[in-house]
């Protein structure tokens, strides 16, 4: 067999970014969760991580800033059947209850118990990706997961807690505030993430969101309210830019906010649009790919430790492999960044 050649294209058949890894002694374990049942608007997360995978071969392996960080292992597991079958199962269900909520303010009985059976298997979906990542953690790796919706990921956030003992915080890059206490009858919505996060016994020290610029009235009193939460909209990042402020000034206030250890959870529509047209709900604004990879790289400069991350909301759009060629490289300065600040 021949030997590995970095400087060669790969194929998504031997692995992420076409690297053949093993899950035993990769840093990163990467878990994939084709999970879209509760989305509210556009569909196709649920195929994020294949497209993700499918792109990942097409980057250069040595990167100006993580250098050859790949070489610590990113491995993704199997797309797991079960959750996969489940979301296909589910997710007709879950638009039926979302059309009658939009020409009623009430369920009918048959639905109420719809709507109970998707509560009951989003929780099912968080069980899965919670004894993964506490599998991962007991071997001394690093969980990650890959959307999948927003909501996949609080098996993982919650793992990480426990191995942590809470000592950590989020930061959020996301356009949604994501903290509604359930959207459209679902407790475990996308719309829901750190809601469910911020209120678990669980919770993190910090959760500090950047990007933000789509929320509810409660949603911002909420934000307004809690000490333990801190907001950098988008709109207030945008006037301190264009009034002649640094990125790097504000990068270094929001690490100001964090504590040393650090989960990320990165929504692909807090980018711009124009890096995820095909994300399920894309909002005007956002971060460049720059300035989202200026931040991550931030995380290290300032001396903080990635404990875990996830990337959620990526959606292929028909042909187009440019939501998941973005998304491919979003990850790899995620892995990378992951594992510079923990070496």
């Amino acid at each position: 067999m021949a030997a590995f050649d970095p400087s060669g294209t790969g194929t998504y058949r031997d692995g992420l970014f076409g690297i053949k890894t093993s899950a035993d002694t990769a840093k990163i374990v990467i878990i994939p969760v084709p999970w879209e049942v509760t989305t509210s608007y556009g569909g196709g997360t649920a195929g994020g991580p294949d497209a993700i995978l499918k792109a990942s071969p097409q980057i250069d392996l040595f990167d100006l800033e993580v250098g050859a960080a790949y070489e610590k292992g990113y491995h993704m597991l199997p797309i797991p059947p079960e959750v996969l079958n489940l979301n296909l199962k589910l997710r007709p269900f879950a638009l039926k209850v979302r059309e009658a909520l939009e020409n009623s303010d009430e369920l009918s009985p048959d639905l109420i118990q719809t709507r109970d059976e998707i509560n009951a298997a989003c929780k099912i979906m968080c069980d899965f990706v919670y004894s993964h990542a506490k599998a991962i953690l007991l071997k001394g790796q690093i969980p990650a997961v890959l959307g999948g919706d927003h909501s996949s990921p609080e098996g993982n956030i919650r793992a990480v807690s426990e191995s942590v003992k809470g000592d950590f915080g989020i930061l959020h890059i996301d356009a949604h505030a994501d903290l509604r206490s359930q959207y459209q009858g679902f407790h475990r919505s996308h719309a829901s993430i750190m809601n469910n996060v911020m209120m678990a016994p669980w919770k993190p020290k910090k959760l500090v969101q950047v990007g933000i610029r789509d929320f509810s009235r409660e949603e911002h009193s909420l934000i307004m309210e809690r000490e333990d939460i801190t907001t950098f909209f988008d709109a207030d990042l945008k006037r301190s830019l264009f009034e002649g402020g640094s990125w790097k000034n504000l990068c270094d206030a929001m690490m100001e906010q964090l504590p040393t250890n650090v989960y990320v959870s990165f929504d692909i529509d807090g980018l711009s649009p124009e890096y995820c047209p095909g994300t399920g709900t894309p909002v005007p604004g956002g971060l460049s790919f720059d300035q989202a990879t200026y931040l991550l790289a931030s995380l290290k400069r300032t001396g903080k430790r990635i404990v875990g991350f996830d990337l959620n909301e990526v959606s292929p759009s028909g042909d187009d492999e440019w939501d998941g060629n973005v998304g491919a490289r979003l990850l790899y300065k995620m892995c990378g960044w992951t594992v510079l600040t923990t070496t």
